[in-house]
């Protein structure tokens, strides 16, 4: 069994560090806080995140990255906006020797420089790093619970999508792999913008139509945007993009999805909102980024922009919905 370390105690690090401690693995969670570590080993579960799914006895915390030396893997489970600032720290701790394997389960751009993470993790360990990213429909409860759950290994080698793979594939945790990390990595990113769009829909009581049309014309969104930015279309047809999406938009266990209910419900702001949740809401930072690339690359992408719109304060929910009824109709594409 490998030695293997999990870089973000945040719940959904939590769950995957449980999955793969109950795996067999020799398993390391680190969090940057060592008042978070120091809870965490007394009582022998994140109970600020992830409370009632006791640790076994082989994982272990700490908030010394470099705790377990030369980990087989290392996978990181951190909001995007600070991504690479703990892959530099990972590679100042084993700087005499990084991990064989690297890999990451966060889902979302690098806000500054409007990056997939690939593309930050090739610049920041080079073109030829054994690098993979791991995504699909999934929450961390259930995970955590050992409830049926799959996912995607990605890597631009078979071989690395193969060993992460090799890793997760255990009992009810089923792992597929794929080649196509750009387009894993957008169906990641934009279906959190599209479930804020059907939390909205679905906290004005708009109905099950309205929530269908979004859910499908979300998807079109999508995959315009995936090709636009190196992904396959029919990589978005698989769990990283439709599965996602539908798991994201029609489940109150999503963030982004409660988000949306909220901003529709409570006439609160979007920071007021994030701060009530108690955890990121990627899509609030996501939509940013895409607007961004839509305008840079001329994408026609509707419903992310009254996205961007309601997030930014420009308009509320009502208006949103009006401006999207109020587009001329046209053949679907």
């Amino acid at each position: 069994m490998a030695r293997l370390q999990v870089l973000g105690a945040g719940a959904w690090g939590t769950a995957l560090a449980l999955h793969l401690a109950r795996s067999g693995h020799e398993v390391l969670l680190w969090t940057h806080s060592h008042t978070h570590a120091e809870q965490m080993q007394l009582a022998k579960e994140n109970s600020r995140y992830l409370p009632g799914f006791p640790f076994p006895e082989n994982l272990q915390v700490s908030a010394e990255m470099s705790k377990i030396p030369s980990p087989d893997g290392v996978l990181i489970v951190v909001p995007s906006d600070v991504f690479r600032s703990v892959l530099v720290k990972c590679k100042q701790a084993y700087a005499e020797q990084m991990p064989a394997h690297i890999a990451w389960a966060t889902k979302g751009f690098e806000p500054q420089t409007q990056q997939l993470l690939h593309q930050v993790a090739q610049q920041e360990l080079g073109e030829d790093a054994p690098i993979a990213v791991l995504s699909g429909p999934t929450f961390a409860q259930e995970v955590a619970k050992g409830l049926p759950t799959a996912m995607v290994s990605a890597a631009f080698s078979q071989t690395e999508a193969d060993y992460w793979r090799a890793q997760f594939h255990h009992g009810a945790f089923r792992v597929y792999t794929q080649l196509d990390m750009a387009g894993v990595e957008v169906g990641g990113a934009y279906k959190n913008i599209m479930a804020i769009a059907t939390g909205v829909s679905d906290g004005l009581k708009l109905g099950a139509n309205a929530r269908a049309a979004l859910i499908s014309r979300g998807m079109a969104e999508m995959m315009r945007f995936g090709e636009a930015m190196g992904g396959k279309a029919e990589t978005l047809m698989g769990l990283t993009g439709l599965g996602d999406l539908v798991l994201t938009c029609t489940d109150d266990l999503s963030r982004n999805r409660r988000f949306g209910l909220q901003l529709a419900q409570s006439g609160q702001s979007a920071e007021a909102i994030q701060q009530a949740i108690g955890q990121v809401v990627e899509g609030v930072k996501a939509v940013k980024v895409v607007k961004q690339i839509a305008q840079q690359k001329q994408l026609d992408l509707p419903i992310m922009e009254q996205v961007y719109q309601l997030v930014t304060g420009q308009i509320t929910p009502p208006q949103a919905v009006q401006q999207l009824l109020a587009r001329e109709s046209k053949p679907e594409a």
